[in-house]
C-alpha cells in the first residue's frame, strides 16, 4: 500500500452527534508523516469521539476524515496501520496475557505471530503474566497488556488515549521512552500537560467540541506571561 504524498490523519470539518448533542464542530486538522501530537482539552472535549472516528470506530456525521488517504470506516487496508489504545482498555478477561497476545496478532493477519507475541512480553515487560488470566491483572499489568495489543501488528499511525493511565512512575518512564523509539506517527489525548510534553512536540487543543489552538511547546511557552506556568497558559486559551 502506497501511503506517499498523504498527511497521516487529516480531519476536515468534521461534525459528530451523539442525539441531540453535537460533541465535535466542525474539527479540522492535518498531522503529517512521523508527526507527535497532543490532543489535549478537558474531560468532554471530545478528544476520544476524536479518536475513534479516526480509528474507523465511530462515522462522521458530516465532514472527512482519512489516514494515508484512505478512510478508516470503509477502506479496511487502514486497519493495518492503526494502532489504537483506548482509555480503561479492556482486553478479554477470561484469556491470558499470552492467549490475548496471539489471538489479536492472528486477527491482524501477522506472518510470525509467536515472534511478535515474544516481543511484546519482553517489551512490555509482561513476561512473568504470560499465563495469568486478564481478570487478575493489575490495573497496571492490563494497561501494559492494552499497549501491546495497540503495537503488535507494527502500525504506522498510534492513536492514543491517556496511555500512561494506572501506571507507576518507573513504568511510565518505560512506557515513554519505548513509545518515543518507535518513531511512528502519534497522536495522544489527554488533559495532562506533562504526559503531552513527554511524548510529543506539537498540541491541537480541542474544547466543547471545537479546535481553539495548535501549534508546538515552543510557541505555546512564548505566550507566557513573565513567570507564568504552561498549564495557567493553557487554562486561559480554554477559558
Amino acid at each position: 500500500m502506497d501511503t506517499n504524498g498523504f498527511d497521516a490523519i487529516s480531519l476536515n470539518n468534521v461534525v459528530k452527534l451523539y442525539g441531540n448533542f453535537v460533541a465535535l464542530k466542525g474539527v479540522t486538522f492535518r498531522i503529517p508523516d512521523g508527526g507527535k501530537y497532543a490532543l489535549l482539552g478537558p474531560n468532554g472535549a471530545g478528544k476520544t469521539t476524536t479518536l475513534k472516528l479516526i480509528a474507523g470506530l465511530l462515522k462522521p456525521d458530516h465532514g472527512e476524515v482519512r489516514v494515508y488517504g484512505l478512510d478508516p470506516i470503509s477502506d479496511l487496508e487502514s486497519k493495518k496501520i492503526i494502532g489504537y489504545l483506548p482509555e480503561d482498555a479492556t482486553p478479554y478477561r477470561n484469556l491470558s496475557v499470552r492467549e490475548n497476545l496471539e489471538y489479536i496478532a492472528a486477527l491482524r493477519g501477522i506472518d510470525d505471530v509467536k515472534d511478535k507475541v515474544e516481543e511484546m512480553l519482553d517489551l512490555l515487560k509482561l513476561r512473568e503474566y504470560e499465563r495469568a488470566k486478564v481478570a487478575r491483572l493489575s490495573r497496571g499489568n492490563l494497561q501494559k497488556l492494552a499497549i501491546a495489543l495497540s503495537l503488535i501488528h507494527r502500525p504506522k499511525v498510534l492513536l492514543l488515549d491517556e496511555p500512561l493511565n494506572y501506571l507507576d512512575i518507573p513504568t511510565q518512564e518505560e512506557v515513554i521512552s519505548l513509545l518515543n523509539k518507535l518513531g511512528r506517527t502519534m497522536l495522544v489525548s489527554t488533559h495532562i500537560m506533562a504526559v503531552a510534553g513527554r511524548l510529543t512536540d506539537k498540541i491541537i487543543m480541542i474544547s466543547r467540541g471545537i479546535v481553539i489552538w495548535s501549534g508546538s511547546f515552543e510557541e505555546l511557552k512564548g505566550m507566557a506571561n513573565e513567570g507564568e506556568p504552561i498549564e495557567k497558559v493553557v487554562a486561559r486559551l480554554m477559558a
